[in-house]
């Protein structure tokens, strides 16, 4: 716990992004936010359970993130890993955050799988709203799955293979430009691809 106080008091005196104000709004409830942005995380339903004001029910917890099972579960047992601190996108989560959390995916998913004695999961993450998020903190959805369950309509549709020409290179190109970009504004994630 004295880790992540002093992980947060560095954010603010030695922010690691240069947009304005990003690593200053990410942490919570002990940050220096808005009050704008404070109402957010007050309103926010997952901020609610972490604070323990809104009922859940909790599978895992630890210092980084709460294991709680989904109100309106696509399959018994869907299931969200959360961060105990209000980011509201994945972009605006700090990796170390999404590590801790995806590093719990193996333990807490096995785990479902066998209490609801299914086959395997989807891992699925609703970044913005074009995506389908409508909570916006982040979180991972772990849905348990069992052979022909047929949860997903496109599981039914046939796939194209992708075609190895010029489109497909156009695309490559410009991803890595972004990640580029990216690296360059500081975000300490450079890829190894020219």
């Amino acid at each position: 716990m004295e880790t992540r106080r002093l992980a947060v008091l560095f954010s603010h005196l030695h922010p690691v992004s240069p947009r304005a104000g990003l690593a200053r709004t990410c942490f919570s409830p002990s940050n220096c936010v808005s009050d704008e942005k404070r109402n957010q995380q007050n309103d926010c339903v997952f901020c609610k359970i972490i604070r323990g004001e809104s009922p859940a029910f909790k599978l895992y917890e630890d210092d980084t993130c709460l294991c709680i099972l989904d109100t309106s579960p696509l399959t018994h047992g869907h299931s969200l890993i959360i961060p105990k601190s209000h980011f509201s996108c994945l972009e605006a989560t700090p990796p170390s955050v999404v590590a801790a959390m995806c590093s719990k995916v193996p333990f807490i998913g096995n785990a479902i799988m066998k209490a609801t004695g299914s086959d395997s999961f989807n891992l699925l993450v609703n970044n913005g709203a074009a995506a389908g998020q409508v909570i916006f903190h982040t979180h991972i959805h772990i849905i348990p799955r069992k052979a022909s369950d047929c949860l997903w309509t496109t599981e039914s549709l046939p796939r194209c293979p992708l075609d190895f020409d010029h489109r497909a290179s156009q695309l490559v190109n410009c991803v890595r430009k972004q990640l580029s970009n990216i690296s360059e504004e500081g975000k300490g994630q450079e890829s190894s691809l020219s």
